[in-house]
């Protein structure tokens, strides 16, 4: 094991703008969950735009940390990598938030229980793998979370199919197989944001073990 945390400068506060991150992440998701119960509740547009805004200023934090503190560990690279996907997850919740909100009537009995259920597991997984940096690079801990990571995108992909598989039963009007597909396309590419942070620490895991 090769710890991370002695080699970083002021190391708690990359930890902690990290972690931050990744709970804006979670965040956004459980916004969308109260969106979803709810199509039409607009206000709920602000919970996802700050969200959004939030993880920016992070994201700008981590970019001016690296190149102020001493680093020998990680990479700069891999840091910014790091905080740029995380930062893709909440601004891709937002648009399936805005997209949602724009036609709800055509979402009316869509069941998104098991996309966002698989979505919440893939950022809870995403804030435990934060997280486990904190304690030191543990090659087979990231390992076994990563692994965890593609299991759930591959749970949604199924789900996923399904979800299109209906939609082009030819039972839907033209307008809403449009609305819905390109819903179902956003949801997915949540999931895959998260994957490419699992990847992200996985390859920084590599690099330092």
């Amino acid at each position: 094991m090769f710890s991370l945390q002695s080699f970083l400068g002021q190391e708690d506060k990359f930890f902690n703008l990290l972690e931050a991150s990744a709970q804006e992440a979670r965040t956004s998701v459980d916004a969308l969950v109260k969106l979803i119960a709810n199509p039409v509740q607009t206000t709920l547009s602000y919970e996802f735009v700050q969200a959004r805004r939030k993880e920016k200023e992070l994201r700008g934090q981590i970019s001016e940390a690296v190149y102020t503190t001493f680093v020998t560990a990680l990479e700069r690279e891999d840091i910014e990598s790091l905080a740029n996907a995380l930062y893709r997850i909440p601004k891709t919740v937002e648009k399936f938030g805005s997209r949602l909100l724009l036609t709800p009537q055509h979402v009316q009995g869509v069941d998104f229980a098991k996309q966002i259920h698989l979505l919440a597991e893939a950022t809870a997984t995403v804030m435990e793998m934060v997280q486990s940096l904190r304690r030191g690079v543990h090659l087979e801990e990231i390992r076994r979370l990563n692994d965890k990571m593609q299991y759930l995108e591959g749970e949604a992909d199924k789900e996923i199919m399904e979800l299109l598989r209906e939609l082009f039963s030819g039972k839907h009007e033209p307008i809403t197989v449009i609305v819905r597909k390109d819903l179902y396309e956003l949801l997915e590419k949540i999931i895959d944001r998260c994957r490419d942070v699992g990847n992200v620490i996985s390859n920084i895991a590599l690099k330092n073990s």
